[in-house]
């Protein structure tokens, strides 16, 4: 938590202004009994109207000088917190798109979402009443004691006795409380995991009828987080009615002892109500101070799970290119433009490797086809390309220089990659193509949309390119966003293109036209098409076909039909053996 503050560096002033002017307030304050018990012991004692007038003027300007600072205060205490909750936002935000795909993976989509809103909102809460209250609320309860001490020594001790046990008391439940709000902000986050997953995938749990059991599992987390609730509920509850008991029977003794003194002219009427005025205010600090370390509690709790995401390192390291021997071997082939040598991916946290011992040579321009089953690591594969992921082992190669030594921004500038989840932005068509190139021209998105084939539905909208698009393309059939997606990686024209099983939504006479275009382009990238249908890839250079993580064959599509056993099952299995002879 300690290290998010350096985000209130901007706001200097108003850190400084904000309690300066709270003191100022309470300063007003604490002579509020002192004037109470000139008018009871001088203004009444003596039946002098004209002083408890005078007196009461000095009251109401007192309270008006003291709501002036207060409002003060609290603009720059809001001024402070919502700048520095901005700064943390718009840095964390930063951040998490730095982070790799291992590092997004191992921490979650519904956590992230719920340290940038919820956990943030907690900072900003927590960082507002700690610069109007902090060093008010001591303020007042030892200025109180100090007050005390100028009226009567004896009487004072009582108030020495009674803060300590009050402090005991409430920085105890704090301690005790801290590591309980963790565990239910990472409730919040299991509770906000299953309203996403529930949310996104609505019309799944809807075709299976499982409506039931998600409300079951939404109930169970709900039940639970819950519990831990009013856990932490009970524990913050005793805190309450713990300092009443204190503060009371410190009133109870104070005005025993006072009565006493008073019945022996030791003691004034008036100096005994300030004596309790001050018991009081101390009460009512006391009060403010136990919200104020519950709302800290759950400030720092909060701040400590943010902190722990700025900690994470990108996982996406650049390193120097090295100028040996072994450097200047690689460049010597120039006919490769992509190499994978004996490449290894394993996921973090994965038993087993996810691809194994892959090694390859692609030529510039070429179009390299992978095929393979389920889980056989298509997508592992080509994700390693563009650093989505890094190799475990072995070395992938583009231009003969190691992926890892690029500049991302260089690296993925030279790769266009449509996945297998085709997502599309809220806005224009338009504004959606401008994701692959930011100053495309009105030539450039037209070449994009006629080589993805998304000319013909675009050019039928009313508005064309600024044709609205919902968020996720729901205003799109599944066969249009796929295009689109396509389009937008054509835009920025990229010396490699990946195609992650982004046409399974089109007709086969679609899939045709886009392959062809895509290979008679002026440009002529380096193509890998993902696909587990044979025709998507047959006419490839070059087909890569997986078997668990592993090369099961390389070749072109007679070869693999000749000496590749996988590769003939996945064949044959889609097509069959009259038909594959005929073709």
């Amino acid at each position: 938590m300690r290290r998010l503050l350096v985000y209130l560096k901007d706001y200097k002033k108003e850190t400084v202004l904000a309690p300066l002017f709270k003191l100022l307030e309470a300063l007003f304050e604490l002579f509020v009994p002192i004037i109470m018990k000139l008018i009871i012991d001088t203004g009444i004692e003596n039946r002098d109207t004209v002083y408890i007038i005078k007196m009461c003027q000095v009251l109401v300007l007192f309270g008006i000088i003291g709501l002036v600072c207060s409002i003060t205060a609290q603009y720059f205490a809001a001024k402070a917190a919502v700048g520095f909750a901005s700064g943390i936002r718009y840095h964390l935000f930063q951040h998490i798109q730095s982070l790799s795909f291992t590092k997004m993976d191992h921490l979650g989509t519904s956590t992230m979402i719920t340290r940038m809103t919820n956990d943030i909102n907690q900072i900003q809460s927590g960082v507002n009443l700690v610069l109007r209250l902090f060093m008010r609320s001591p303020f007042i309860v030892f200025g109180a004691m100090i007050m005390a001490f100028t009226i009567d020594v004896k009487a004072a001790l009582i108030f020495v006795v009674a803060i300590p046990l009050l402090s005991v008391v409430v920085f105890g439940i704090m301690l005790v409380s801290i590591p309980l709000y963790k565990k239910v902000q990472e409730g919040l986050d299991k509770i906000l995991g299953i309203t996403r997953d529930n949310l996104t995938g609505v019309r799944i749990i809807r075709a299976f009828h499982k409506e039931e059991d998600e409300i079951k599992a939404f109930h169970e987390g709900n039940s639970d987080l819950t519990k831990l609730q009013l856990h932490v509920g009970r524990i913050l509850a005793v805190m309450n009615p713990l300092t009443y008991v204190i503060v009371n029977g410190a009133i109870i003794i104070l005005l025993w002892t006072g009565a006493v003194k008073v019945s022996r002219g030791v003691l004034t009427t008036g100096a005994v109500v300030a004596l309790v005025n001050y018991m009081s205010q101390i009460l009512v600090e006391l009060i403010k101070l136990a919200n104020l370390i519950i709302s800290v509690t759950k400030a720092a709790a909060c701040g400590n799970r943010v902190q722990s995401v700025f900690e994470m390192e990108t996982g996406i390291p650049v390193r120097e290119e090295e100028s040996d021997t072994d450097s200047r071997e690689e460049k010597t082939d120039k006919e490769t433009f992509l190499e994978m040598k004996e490449v290894s991916l394993r996921y973090d946290g994965a038993a087993g490797e996810a691809l194994s011992d892959i090694s390859f040579k692609v030529k510039r321009g070429q179009t390299v086809g992978i095929i393979g089953g389920t889980g056989s690591g298509k997508s592992s594969l080509v994700h390693l390309i563009p650093r989505f992921y890094d190799a475990a082992k072995g070395e992938i190669l583009i231009d003969g220089k190691n992926v890892k030594a690029y500049d991302m921004n260089e690296l993925r500038g030279k790769v266009g990659i449509v996945l297998q989840k085709a997502v599309l932005f809220k806005g224009t068509i338009r504004e959606n193509l401008y994701w692959g190139k930011k100053n495309a021209t009105e030539d450039e998105l037209e070449e994009a949309l006629k080589i993805s084939q998304s000319k013909e539905f675009v050019d039928k909208k009313d508005k064309g390119l600024d044709s609205m698009v919902e968020q996720g393309g729901k205003n799109l059939s599944g066969g249009q966003r796929q295009r689109l997606t396509i389009a937008r990686a054509l835009v920025r024209n990229p010396a490699i293109l990946i195609l992650d099983d982004s046409s399974s939504a089109l007709d086969y006479a679609t899939d045709v036209k886009l392959r062809t275009a895509i290979r008679n382009m002026k440009s002529r990238p380096t193509v890998f098409i993902v696909s587990q249908r044979t025709s998507a890839i047959q006419y490839a250079d070059q087909i890569i076909v997986l078997d668990d993580g592993r090369v099961a064959g390389m070749g072109t599509h007679d070869e693999l039909l000749e000496k590749c056993s996988v590769y003939q099952e996945i064949y044959y299995s889609q097509y069959s053996y009259k038909q594959a002879e005929n073709s």
